[in-house]
């Protein structure tokens, strides 16, 4: 079975005629015709009836939508070595970090790369983990380290450490002061709100959550609303919420009686010899300085 066949009977089943497909082919009926024998000889079923009107048999109604994913994959595997040739860079991250680590260095990237094709994907620790280790992509921004037991063949280019301030409306925090107490803050807001942010809780994010008297889990977007309103306060990573604090949205308070809390987040690869791309390199230096912006580099090789 080769493409000049499956291509042939899917031409012949749009017409249903051997010579209108061998004219839109630019080949012979002598030509059609053989390919569609070797075809039905290979698959051991007729595809069609033939006759004054060609009609598609039940076989070949059936066969026929597979056929076109073939062509389809064929397109797609086609156009995927063209983007190899143009040059291509993939790279995955947590799904709260894309907007302050990716996008502005995506943009510095297209400029000095104009033609190179950029596939960013997002999604969870997991997901991202899975991602590299199946090759999906090249470069992952995850939480470090990586608990995954699966996926251990990961190795950090830079850890940033970055800030998890504790968030409360305006009105809230003027009305608390700056470092209340935690049982003033869960008396005037009890609604505690929880986000994935980590693999593993921190200690004190744990202990907070066994003191409110009530919490929800949101993902962030309803989190931000929440918490805009007046109606829950909690531990934001500060990438996620540090434009709402300067437009004056939220505001951050420090509870004299809670621990810090950070994130450690990583940037990966299966294997530092990946860098050797320049294309690739030049992106993880664009995200390497936004890292420096937004947390505290623990470690580098970039």
């Amino acid at each position: 079975m080769d493409l000049d066949q499956i291509r042939t009977f899917d031409r012949i089943a749009q017409d249903l005629s051997f010579t209108k497909a061998a004219a839109k082919l630019n080949v012979t009926q002598a030509t059609v015709s053989m390919r569609m024998r070797a075809l039905e000889e290979l698959l051991g079923v007729p595809l069609f009836q033939r006759g004054r009107n060609i009609q598609l048999t039940d076989q070949g109604m059936t066969f026929l939508p597979y056929a076109r994913r073939i062509l389809a994959a064929a397109q797609e595997a086609k156009e995927a070595l063209r983007r190899v040739e143009r040059g291509r860079v993939s790279i995955g991250s947590l799904r709260s970090l894309v907007t302050p680590l990716i996008t502005e260095a995506l943009v510095r990237f297209q400029e000095k790369h104009p033609a190179v094709d950029v596939v960013i994907k997002e999604g969870r620790q997991g997901q991202i983990a899975t991602m590299l280790h199946e090759r999906d992509i090249e470069l992952g921004i995850i939480c470090w380290p990586n608990l995954d037991p699966l996926v251990s063949d990961l190795e950090p280019l830079l850890v940033m450490r970055e800030r998890v301030p504790f968030i409360v409306s305006p009105a809230v925090a003027r009305e608390l002061g700056p470092t209340p107490k935690i049982e003033d803050v869960l008396r005037r807001v009890p609604r505690l709100i929880s986000i994935n942010w980590w693999q593993v809780y921190p200690d004190a994010a744990i202990a907070l959550f066994r003191r409110a008297p009530v919490s929800v889990e949101l993902p962030t977007g309803p989190a931000r609303r929440l918490a805009i309103k007046g109606e829950g306060v909690g531990f934001f990573v500060a990438s996620a919420v540090k434009a709402d604090i300067a437009e004056g949205r939220l505001a951050e308070i420090t509870p004299v009686d809670v621990e810090p809390v950070h994130r450690d987040i990583a940037m990966v690869v299966r294997n530092p010899l990946a860098l050797e791309r320049d294309m690739l390199r030049d992106f993880a230096l664009e995200i390497a300085a936004e890292c420096r912006l937004n947390g505290r580099i623990s470690d580098s090789r970039l």
